[in-house]
């Protein structure tokens, strides 16, 4: 079991179920909603167990982001109709156990940085 939390302590998660998808999202509303790059691991929807008063912002129809009302910590991002749900590694209280697997829309990345592993690039 992974357990999380919000920077203030207000919202917390527990994820029980299977984890995949560890990733880094250079997207620009990732980068615009986080302040630089989303690092995130996916789990059905049903194995994440929220507590808190954890809103939740449609940047898009494609999908949800949720943060914490209070501290303004971002903790999820779901795609509309989709079972699983992506929370943020950051967040995660202790070690994870996860290794990244990829990056994700890199061809939005900033300019301001490069990607410095060999991880699977997808644009």
């Amino acid at each position: 079991m992974l357990n999380g939390s919000c920077l203030c302590g207000a919202c917390t998660f527990a994820v029980t179920g299977p984890v995949r998808s560890a990733s880094v999202c250079h997207c620009t509303m990732c980068r615009k909603m986080t302040g630089h790059t989303w690092a995130s691991a996916q789990a059905p929807e049903t194995a994440v167990a929220i507590s808190g008063p954890v809103a939740w912002f449609e940047a898009s129809p494609k999908a949800r982001r949720g943060f914490c009302p209070r501290c303004g910590s971002t903790l999820f991002w779901q795609g509309t109709g989709e079972t699983a749900m992506s929370f943020s590694l950051g967040c995660i209280d202790g070690p994870t156990g996860i290794r990244l697997e990829k990056h994700i829309f890199t061809a939005d990345k900033g300019d301001y940085y490069d990607i410095q592993d060999d991880l699977p690039r997808h644009p």
